[in-house]
């Protein structure tokens, strides 16, 4: 069995590993920008390309005899790779381009969530016209502004977070309408979460829930950046989120699915992200991926017991339905060793160390192991590991309790990771995790 990965960060090495672990012993091919040495490791063949070239990858793909695909970043799929794939005969998990417009068009979500009854849209209006979005916003007066398009998970800004007034939401629009339509929504108040899916146009597989941290400095502040880290409760609930609120995510999200094909005429098949909030109101939606989380695939892919290999075969033959996909039932704490000076000026082509004694550094291991390091946005030369100014590695603790989880993690990040790094200590700490619980708590009481 020979297997095409598209993609090499952090999210892609969790992937590469969960394939690799399989008892099926496949063959791992990877087109990636620039050489992560994880998934390097683990490949049999690397080509070092433009992850967007959708001729050429499935040209490397047919060279290879690739059985199964396996797509891992968000532009690969606006730019139509696994629409090239699968007109190649190669199976891909990843949705195809009209179909990840979910994710690469918000003003096209909103408006396909509206269109076909779907829970858990916000008020909301598209703009091109300033004019127009500065009245709606005095009309909403509590807003997030968004650009319709992708921006690598940087591109939102809430009122009273990143935009403390009303005259800087509206400063924000005036600069996303420079280069893009202008999405603006009601703000919701209350705790993220990330609910995770295996999809093959009409089953959904759920992984367990997990919560991101996008703000790059301890207590929630700072600019946002990718995801400074995640965590992941033993079994399938965070802490704060109760069953039925979990039930009511779920359904949003078949629902969601079984509109694609009156929507598009093709089923989505790969991974279905919902980026939901709960309020005192229950789950709403705050966007959809059409992809694994980058970091929440590390944690939730570290925990995946069940052969990566059949779950591909699965989303592509539309039988996830006859496959049982289990998890581990440790909870997960995932933290990034970012480099200096991260997100606004990162420090580039710094090199970083991983210690290895004690480290699975390859990712191969999953849910037996303790501890598992991923590379992320670094690449390999002449044998040194380097920073290319984003997230470099990624760690995951796994233990029976969250807290338990935290200490393997920051252990490994104090000890284990070297370079000119720093990281967010308070992700999974009992405190930070208690603070979720009480705010969640307290607007519940207000019902």
């Amino acid at each position: 069995m020979k297997i095409l990965l598209v993609g090499g960060g952090g999210r892609e090495h969790a992937i590469a590993s969960a394939v690799k672990r399989s008892p099926q012993n496949p063959l791992l091919y990877t087109v990636m920008s620039k050489k992560n040495p994880g998934i390097a490791a683990l490949s049999e063949e690397i080509l070092i390309h433009d992850e967007k070239d959708a001729a050429s990858i499935a040209v490397f793909a047919k060279e290879n005899g690739i059985d199964l695909a396996f797509i891992g970043p968000e532009a690969p799929l606006s730019a139509g790779v696994s629409d090239a794939l699968w007109d190649a005969g190669i199976p891909a998990v990843g949705p195809k381009k009209n179909c990840a417009k979910i994710e690469t068009d918000k003003a096209w979500a909103r408006r396909f969530i509206e269109k076909h009854g779907i829970d858990g849209n916000p008020e909301y209006a598209v703009f091109t016209n300033y004019e127009e979005a500065a009245e709606f916003i005095d009309k909403l007066k509590d807003v997030a502004v968004k650009p319709a398009g992708l921006t690598g998970g940087k591109g939102v800004k809430v009122m009273g977070d990143q935009l403390p007034d009303i005259a800087a939401a509206k400063e924000y629009t005036k600069e996303v309408l420079k280069s893009d339509s202008v999405v603006i929504e009601e703000r919701f108040i209350g705790e993220e979460f990330t609910l995770q899916a295996f999809v093959d146009g009409r089953n959904l597989a759920f992984c367990p829930t997990a919560q991101d941290h996008k703000r790059a400095y301890e207590g929630d502040v700072g600019p946002n950046t990718g995801g400074m880290g995640a965590y992941t409760n033993a079994g399938a609930l965070l802490p704060f989120l109760k069953p039925e609120e979990y039930e009511t995510a779920k359904r949003i999200m078949k629902e969601t699915i079984a509109a694609f094909p009156k929507e598009t005429g093709e089923e989505f098949k790969g991974i279905l992200y919902g980026q939901f909030i709960l309020t005192k109101r229950g789950p709403k939606l705050i966007e959809y991926n059409a992809r694994f989380g980058d970091p929440e695939a590390m944690n939730v892919l570290s925990l995946l017991k069940t052969d990566m290999v059949e779950i591909m075969k699965a989303v592509a033959e539309g039988t996830l339905d006859q496959l049982g996909i289990e998890f581990s039932s440790k909870a997960t704490v995932c933290k990034y060793a970012v480099p200096a000076g991260y997100p606004d000026e990162p420090k580039k082509d710094s090199e970083v160390t991983v210690l290895t004694e004690g480290v699975i550094a390859d990712g191969t291991t999953g849910p037996d192991s303790n501890l598992i390091v991923y590379y992320s946005s670094v690449y390999e030369k002449d044998g040194k590991i380097y920073t290319t100014g984003s997230r470099a590695v990624g760690v995951v603790g796994l233990a029976d309790t969250i807290t338990a989880a935290e200490k393997i993690a920051q252990d490994a990040l104090d000890t284990k990771v070297k370079g000119d790094l720093f990281f967010r200590r308070d992700i999974g700490t009992a405190d930070l995790v208690q603070k979720r619980i009480d705010h969640m708590n307290e607007l519940r009481s207000e019902n």
